[in-house]
């Protein structure tokens, strides 16, 4: 796997997604696919792209949202009648799923370079989007999360055609490994397998370009943890 297929980018801005206790839910979430043959990509977004709340969405670690195109046909198998746009997604592709990409994955994209940095985590702006709350825990029991990119070079990228990976470390985890690490209830592992785990956890802190925000959340789990048994 040394490249993916650039199918259709979308781009949004925020405005309000519904009501939750009587106070607008502002989003971006709600995207366009981008008919032009290219568009600027910035640190931050992509043109024409912004989020509402840059302190749980976007920033430098999400400057981009990649999905696999594969997997629109198994959400609609489980009655998801989802189409390439619906989950906020910025990049849809083809080529590789979470279980081939790696933390760290230098890739160019047009004149741009971009950098894998962690999955995305599920929200409940998701299951509006959608009309189901079931989306979130689905999304977390399949996998099918997707990732995010930071930009390591900006410059102007197509709409179509191909990203190429220029960097890759074997060592760092791969985007579904990083999900078991998040998500693993580690109260019902037993012997070997929950070893493994720590192991698995270890290897997914110790990839330098896990975001920032990710990380802290796997360390602060990690920490209560340690801290149970020591008590």
């Amino acid at each position: 796997m040394s490249t993916l297929e650039v199918n259709e980018v979308f781009v949004g801005r925020p405005s309000v997604l519904g009501v939750k206790r009587d106070v607008p839910v502002y989003s971006a979430i709600a995207k366009s696919r981008v008919e032009a043959p290219s568009l600027k990509l910035d640190e931050i977004n992509l043109a024409g792209d912004d989020q509402a709340d840059r302190t749980v969405h976007g920033g430098v670690d999400k400057a981009v949202y990649v999905y696999p195109a594969t997997h629109y046909a198994a959400w609609a198998e489980q009655g998801f009648p989802v189409v390439a746009g619906d989950f906020g997604e910025n990049v849809s592709v083809t080529g590789a799923d979470e279980y081939d990409v790696r933390v760290g994955d230098v890739w160019a994209w047009g004149d741009a370079l971009v950098q894998v940095s962690q999955p995305r985590t599920p929200c409940f702006k998701l299951a509006m989007k959608t009309g189901r709350k079931d989306v979130i825990p689905a999304m977390i029991d399949s996998g099918r999360s997707g990732w995010y990119l930071r930009v390591l070079r900006t410059g102007e990228v197509p709409t179509s055609g191909r990203m190429t990976l220029e960097e890759r470390d074997p060592v760092n985890p791969t985007i579904a490994e990083v999900y078991v690490a998040s998500f693993t209830n580690v109260a019902q592992l037993e012997g070997d397998r929950h070893d493994a785990y720590w192991s698995l956890l270890d290897r997914v802190l110790a990839a330098p370009a896990l975001s920032r925000q990710y990380r802290d959340g796997l360390e602060s789990a990690k920490r209560r943890r340690e801290e149970r048994n020591a008590g």
